[in-house]
């Protein structure tokens, strides 16, 4: 049988020990991987955010050249107005499209890559043909440059889209 035990035995005993509290530092690896997916997603938003408010800011000041140039054609001679607006259209194209791709088309190369890059249903010959001919007309055609115009605002509308290439 066991042997009595003494009451000094039991006062010898410790108290209960508990291990010490797990840390919060350093996390797990499971913790480290989400925070660097978290930081990748942010910094991608981020990145796309500013890159869409850019677009925007390259559409908006097209469209607020094109109200003005609109408002001054009563006042301005024909063939200046088509010559503004076919150089808004080459810089519009140029903040949409890689600049290899734009840069240096003139003429029939232009004008079949605004043919190319038109709205559906919109003929990019016309827009092309009037952009390569207004400016050099003589006098002026005020309709043919109101025409221009409608139909440059729609090209600019239809492209607003991001860059492509």
């Amino acid at each position: 049988m066991s042997a009595p035990v003494s009451p000094d035995a039991l006062a010898a005993l410790r108290g209960y020990h508990f291990p010490e509290p797990v840390s919060w530092w350093p996390p797990a690896p499971g913790w480290w991987l989400l925070a660097a997916l978290l930081l990748a997603l942010v910094v991608t938003a981020a990145l796309a955010l500013l890159r869409r408010r850019r677009r925007r800011a390259a559409l908006r000041a097209a469209l607020r050249e094109l109200n003005s140039l609109d408002e001054a054609q009563s006042d301005s001679d024909p063939a200046s107005l088509a010559r503004q607006l076919s150089r808004l259209l080459r810089r519009f194209a140029l903040t949409r499209f890689p600049h290899r791709e734009v840069a240096g088309l003139a003429g029939d190369d232009w004008v079949r890559f605004v043919d190319a890059h038109g709205a559906e249903g919109q003929s990019g010959e016309r827009i092309g043909r009037l952009l390569q001919d207004a400016p050099y007309r003589p006098g002026g055609d005020v309709a043919a440059t109101a025409q221009l115009a409608a139909l440059v605002r729609s090209w600019i509308l239809h492209n607003a889209g991001g860059r492509r290439g």
